[in-house]
Formats: C-alpha cells, sequence, structure tokens
C-alpha cells in the first residue's frame, strides 16, 4: 500500500527548521521530493552513515549552484514536472535568483508554490530577521505561557516554527493540491509563523473574550495555575504530569491521592488552588514515579509520567503502538497519522547534501547527457 501523497512530486529549496520539517511529514505521507541544497554544501566524498539530521529523511538531495544561470534553468526543468515548489527565504529572495511565482507559473501553471517565512510576505517587518521566539511573541502566545510570578516560557519552537509554520504549511500544500483538481491552476501560498501560532491560540481568544481568562501567567485552568492541571517532582527527581479537569477525572485524582475523605475545597474554587497544589506536592514526594505509575497510570486520573525522550522511547504504550522506529541505527518517530488503507513510511535515512544529485535529476527525467553539461558547467555539484 502506498502513501496517501504518492505520485505527488515536490521542489524543496533546502532551508532549516519549519520548512524540512513540513517536507518530511509529505515526504512520510509517499510524496516524491527532491531538496534543493547549495551546491558549495556538498562534500567531495559522503560518509558511510546518513545525515544526523532527521528533519532531512525521506527524500533525495540535489547540490545545484543556485548563483548559476544553468543551474537556475535546471531547477526550472524541474518545475515543469513538479506539483509543488516550497521556499523558505526571506520575501524577495526567489524573485532575486529568478525562480519567483511568476516565472515558475510561466512554466508550469498547475505549479504550487508554497513560500513560508515567519512574518508573511508583506507588512512592516516583513524583512526583518526572527526566530520562533519572535513571532510567537507578536502572536500573543508567548505572553501567556508560563509560571505565576515568572518570565515567559518558550515551549521549544514547537509552536512557531513546527506548529504555526511546518504544520499549517502542510496543510496549505495539500489544500491547494485539492482545489487545483477542481480549477486545474496552482497558486502561492503565504504561510507566516505569526499568523499560524496566532490560529493555534483561537481557543484562548474565546476564553479571553468571555472574560473567562486571567491575562496574569501562571494563574488559569490550562497554564499550571490550577492544581489539578500540572506536573510534579516525586521522591526520585522525576515528575508526573495531571490534567484531570473534568469532575469525574478529578474524583479519581483524590480518591488515588489518598484525599478521599477530606474537607477540601470546591475543585473550581480558585482561592483554594493554592493550597491544593501545596498538598499535592507533598504528596507526590512521597513516592517515586514508578511507584505512582503503579497506581495511576492506566486509570481516568488523567496521569502521564513525564519522560524524556530515550525513556519514551521504551514506554509499552509507545512500543506497542510503534511510535518510534529505528531507521539505519537511529531511533526517531515513525510518520504520523495513520490511515486504514494507505501506508505512510520514513522512505530513507536523511541524505547529506548532495548526495543524491545524478539520481534525483535522473528519476525527473534528465537525461546523461543533460546531467553531464550541467556538471561540466559547475552549475550542479
Amino acid at each position: 500500500m502506498a502513501g496517501p501523497l504518492t505520485g505527488v512530486k515536490i521542489i524543496e529549496i533546502a532551508g532549516i527548521g519549519p520548512g524540512p520539517f513540513c517536507a518530511m511529514l509529505l515526504s512520510d505521507l509517499g510524496a516524491d521530493i527532491l531538496r534543493i541544497d547549495r551546491a558549495g554544501s556538498v562534500r567531495d566524498s559522503f560518509p558511510d552513515q546518513p545525515s544526523g539530521d532527521l528533519l532531512n529523511r525521506g527524500r533525495r538531495s540535489l547540490g545545484v549552484d543556485l548563483k548559476s544561470a544553468d543551474g537556475i534553468e535546471a531547477v526550472l526543468k524541474l518545475v515543469e514536472a513538479a506539483d509543488v515548489i516550497m521556499e523558505g527565504f526571506r520575501p524577495g529572495v526567489m524573485e532575486r535568483l529568478g525562480l519567483g511565482p511568476d516565472v515558475c507559473a510561466a512554466r508550469n501553471p498547475r505549479l504550487v508554490y508554497a513560500r513560508m517565512t515567519g512574518w508573511g510576505q508583506e507588512g512592516p517587518i516583513a524583512h526583518s530577521a526572527g526566530h520562533d521566539i519572535n513571532y510567537i511573541a507578536l502572536s500573543g502566545a508567548l505572553a501567556h505561557i508560563g509560571r505565576a510570578g515568572e518570565k515567559p516560557l518558550p515551549p521549544l519552537n514547537l509552536v512557531g516554527d513546527f506548529g504555526g509554520g511546518g504544520m499549517v504549511q502542510a496543510l496549505g500544500i495539500v489544500s491547494a493540491l485539492v482545489e487545483r483538481g477542481s480549477s486545474g491552476q496552482g497558486q502561492v501560498i503565504d504561510t507566516a509563523m505569526v499568523d499560524g501560532a496566532s490560529t493555534l491560540m483561537a481557543m484562548f481568544h474565546s476564553f479571553i473574550n468571555a472574560g473567562a481568562w486571567n491575562l496574569d501567567r501562571g494563574t488559569n485552568l490550562l497554564d499550571t495555575g490550577a492544581h489539578f492541571y500540572d506536573t510534579y517532582e516525586c521522591s526520585d527527581a522525576n515528575y508526573i504530569s495531571l490534567g484531570s479537569i473534568e469532575p469525574q477525572f478529578y474524583a479519581e485524582l483524590i480518591k488515588l491521592s489518598g484525599l478521599e475523605g477530606e474537607d477540601l475545597p470546591a475543585q473550581m474554587d480558585r482561592g483554594g488552588w493554592g493550597a491544593m497544589k501545596e498538598r499535592l506536592t507533598a504528596i507526590f514526594l512521597t513516592k517515586t514515579r514508578t511507584e505512582w505509575c503503579e497506581i495511576m497510570e492506566g486509570t481516568d486520573v488523567c496521569f502521564a509520567p513525564v519522560l524524556t525522550i530515550p525513556e519514551a522511547y521504551e514506554h509499552p504504550h509507545n512500543v506497542a503502538r510503534g511510535t518510534f522506529v529505528e531507521v539505519a541505527g537511529v531511533k526517531q518517530p515513525a510518520p504520523s497519522p495513520r490511515f486504514s488503507r494507505s501506508s505512510c513510511e520514513i522512505q530513507c535515512p536523511p541524505p547529506h547534501p548532495g548526495q543524491n544529485t545524478d539520481e534525483g535529476l535522473a528519476a525527473w527525467g534528465f537525461s546523461s547527457e543533460e546531467i553531464q553539461k550541467l556538471r561540466d558547467a559547475k552549475a550542479i555539484a
């Protein structure tokens, strides 16, 4: 069984972070992706081991000189055979290279042209540098992440780069391909991480508009303000997590933590949250994480141990589901989501830049003579 995107051909102009992540998702779903790396980044010889950058898994890498007219023409010939081209440069860079949307659309009117930036293609700071922390700050997300009395806490680069950027762009690409099925035309996608992070915050806009969310960090239901939605340290310095929001789940927490029968404040009495958090902090420090797992894991407390990545590899639930797989000796997340008829798989380990130049060009219709001419012109690595 093939992946649901089998037959879709994508050109990825090499970038970092959210762009490769988006391409990884699409490759795992079956797309045939050629990654265009800079010719100057290509080694004279390649190690026996694959690249260690898992975001680049599942696709071929071509080394192309994008400052060469012959190199640009080679990419444009690939565009003629592609369904999608994706890039993550600042606005205007692709146009200066000679690979802007208008040029590419002239070669292939059905092409989906996916652009991803932090700030978007227009706006007062569209051309400024930035990173995930800046995009989620401007979107209104970062201000609400953190504990009471402490400064905002960046949640790695998951919300801007990968959630608001890579995931949103993958959705945009698939949506544009679906629309093309009826219109017969491609279009340009403007994915801005500040926009995507804002979209992820939609529920919290609802809370604020309804007067149900305090602007002070760490005082609300889902931001560690509540004692029943937080992490707690155990006696072995490991941690567990609780998410006992619904009354029936909270009752289970009270029972299994040993507090049943005591005179306790009502669950949603915010005035009692601080005292209850102190009680639970003391209780969870009386046992190891393993002991608490024996008591609460698999119940309706809404409980899970807080695992490191190596620990997550070994958890029985993850093992049973095959949540992580090993490819070329490297443990990594398996493709997701899962389909009843289609089969998603990691097509190959991550290549080194330019490792598949000849193979990739040939697979997309270049003759051996054309490849040699490009090499003689130093347009490819």
